[in-house]
């Protein structure tokens, strides 16, 4: 959770995006996402304004489309299931290319790939832009209460570990003769998912021992040298809030005009 454990999506960078406090982008990112989960899926200019919005921040931040767009393959099987509404919703049919589709399961799937990729992209940029280290102190100043915090932050640590874990049992089971494609393996597979219960229950017990001798008390202190930003001032909060507030507005207006 230190400095020495940057998260593997954050780009190192000095742009203004980067040295903004992490409270003010945590909730600039949660009112852009609501914001696009809100507008009328019948619509389509409105998304053309948020991806703008997302342009700018990338432009600010000096992040590549090229370094975003291999980072959105983890919305592809909501894709594929969009893909498949239009054949399987009901209601008016429409023919396209030959082939009958739903009209509610177009707008169904196109509500969620637009939805799910802006969502995806803004969440990309958050991480690229704000390291591990900061996210504590900006979810206590937040107001998140004490005992969720270190649950949160100690999960996004120690995913990669167990990740890790992972890759490192799946070798050295190969490297026995397994083949984790074969049925008759799945005993085995069995037996190491629960071996790695154990193991990341054993790690987290002797990691709570390690805090709690060291005078953890449960809340996360603002630590300098750790944390690198200051408190944000209102006007941070004015400025940087500012692509919420454009995708708030885009939002609004499109239920006025709808």
């Amino acid at each position: 959770m230190g400095a020495g454990h940057p998260h593997p999506v954050y780009r190192a960078g000095d742009s203004a995006v980067h040295r903004a406090p992490a409270e003010v982008k945590i909730v600039c990112l949660v009112f852009f996402v609501f914001a696009v989960v809100a507008t009328p899926r019948e619509m389509f200019w409105p998304y053309a304004g948020f991806a703008i919005v997302l342009a700018a921040v990338w432009v600010v931040a000096r992040i590549s489309p090229a370094w975003i767009a291999p980072r959105m393959l983890i919305e592809v099987p909501f894709v594929i299931l969009a893909v498949l509404l239009p054949f399987a919703e009901g209601g008016e049919r429409v023919a396209v290319a030959g082939l009958s589709l739903s009209v509610p399961g177009l707008y169904a799937g196109w509500g969620i790939v637009i939805k799910g990729t802006l969502g995806v992209a803004a969440s990309l940029t958050f991480a690229a832009t704000t390291p591990a280290r900061e996210l504590p102190v900006a979810l206590t100043r937040l107001g998140v209460p004490a005992s969720i915090t270190p649950i949160f932050v100690m999960m996004l640590r120690y995913v990669d570990l167990l990740t890790a874990e992972i890759r490192r049992m799946q070798i050295a089971r190969v490297a026995r003769g397994d083949s984790p494609r074969a049925i008759h393996q799945i005993g085995a597979i069995a037996k190491g998912v629960g071996a790695l219960f154990l193991r990341s229950y054993e790690r987290g017990e002797r990691v709570h021992l390690a805090m709690m001798s060291r005078g953890f008390t449960g809340t996360i202190p603002e630590m300098p040298g750790v944390v690198t930003s200051a408190r944000a001032s209102a006007g941070q909060w004015l400025v940087i809030v500012t692509p919420a507030l454009a995708a708030t507005a885009i939002a609004a207006a499109a239920w006025v005009l709808r």
